[in-house]
């Protein structure tokens, strides 16, 4: 991004890699989940003896394989109390196992009084459990389309559509089996999942599950050769800083992103954050062009003007870790509700620190909800320790908010 970062241009596994760290919060994951899954993926795909344009697709498949899970977290929060909650447990049973759907079931109408629930679950018996079949089909879907939008290639597209789909046939849609799944989408499935049975247990708990569950979601071969190499693909993992070993490790024909193709994949990613709620839908854009007209209003000089147009579409990146139960609630909010929504400007900018190019965004979306009297948040700042870029994105956050 040239004019913040010297003449450093901004990477799109930068903007990628951020958008995870999303990714890891609205599945109740520690941050940089997805970017130790990607490690892993990389550390498969290399023990498979793959091409440098396949790798280059399983990296990508496996920074993008979940992204579209946040768009229907309305829905999800309607038939299950907190979409967070429901996508945290993706983790603890097999796909379609009677121990899942239970599971999945105890969460109906959950956070409401017994009479609600049970409304709530006599709908969901009705018609909820094929709307959640359509939900993880449309993830797949949307996801495609994310790749699409950011210009990667087929191989990736195709990787990241088909990354739900299992090896005995039974995942979703459910088109595909066995070795018609392409490896990338195997490989990205498999290496998610064992990211979180080793943060948990270790090597024994991630073979053991890899083993439990090959021929069945999980690709025999790749079991096989996972287990078979555990100590190199594992080796270490918890040691190696996530956010550099999966930067380092981009494509040899890594992508650094014209200004043009910036503003193009900041938009794109701003619109897929805003499918959390009905209720945000396109308002990111929306403040970004708000932001940057009233920058050139105002005189700000033109690469000021631009820097503010891109924290407006960036600056409600961190509502990804804030469930829609609190976003879309129709009454007053709890004092831990107020707390967590408090905090998605500071996600925010978590997010974006990493990158050098993407971090002066961060500094100043985390700024956007302080308020000059000092009852803003998170940080309470009061006056001139807002700064002036700061104070007109929340002006423009504002008035986007009153006028939809």
């Amino acid at each position: 991004m040239r004019g913040v970062a010297g003449d450093r241009r901004a990477r799109l596994a930068e903007l990628v890699a951020a958008l995870s760290l999303g990714v890891d919060l609205g599945f109740g994951q520690p941050m940089e989940h997805v970017l130790r899954q990607c490690i892993i993926s990389l550390r498969l795909a290399d023990c498979a003896g793959l091409g440098e344009q396949d790798r280059m697709a399983v990296y990508y498949t496996a920074l993008l394989v979940n992204v579209g899970c946040h768009s229907d977290a309305h829905e999800q929060a309607k038939w299950f109390g907190d979409d967070i909650t429901l996508k945290s447990g993706k983790y603890a049973h097999e796909f379609g196992s009677v121990r899942g759907a239970l599971a999945t079931m105890r969460l109906v109408g959950a956070g409401n009084p017994p009479l609600h629930r049970f409304r709530v679950g006599l709908e969901f018996a009705f018609s909820g459990h094929r709307e959640l079949d359509g939900m993880i089909a449309q993830h797949a879907r949307l996801a495609r389309t994310l790749a699409e939008q950011l210009g990667l290639p087929d191989t990736v597209r195709e990787g990241v559509g088909t990354a739900y789909e299992q090896w005995d046939g039974r995942g979703w849609p459910g088109d595909l089996k066995s070795d018609a799944i392409p490896i990338t989408a195997r490989i990205a499935q498999l290496a998610e999942f064992m990211e979180v049975a080793h943060r948990v247990g270790g090597v024994p708990a991630a073979t053991t599950l890899a083993r439990r569950r090959a021929g069945r979601q999980f690709d025999p071969a790749l079991v096989t050769l996972l287990c078979a190499r555990a100590d190199e693909i594992f080796g270490g993992l918890d040691a190696v800083p996530a956010w550099k070993t999966v930067i380092a490790a981009e494509p040899a024909l890594a992508v650094e992103l014209s200004e043009e193709q910036l503003d193009g994949a900041l938009a794109a990613i701003a619109n897929f954050v805003d499918l959390k709620s009905p209720y945000t839908l396109g308002h990111s854009v929306a403040v970004a062009e708000l932001a940057g007209e009233a920058g050139r209003r105002l005189g700000l000089p033109p690469e000021q003007a631009l820097l503010l147009r891109r924290a407006g579409f960036v600056h409600g990146f961190g509502r990804l870790g804030v469930s829609n139960s609190i976003w879309d609630r129709s009454g007053p909010l709890s004092a831990g509700e107020w707390e967590r929504v408090r905090m998605y400007p500071y996600l925010t900018e978590r997010m974006l620190h990493q990158s050098a190019a993407l971090a002066p965004l961060g500094e100043i979306a985390v700024q956007h909800r302080e308020r000059l009297d000092g009852s803003g948040y998170p940080r309470g700042l009061a006056g001139g320790a807002i700064s002036r870029l700061a104070r007109v994105l929340g002006a423009a956050d504002a008035y986007a908010s009153m006028r939809e």
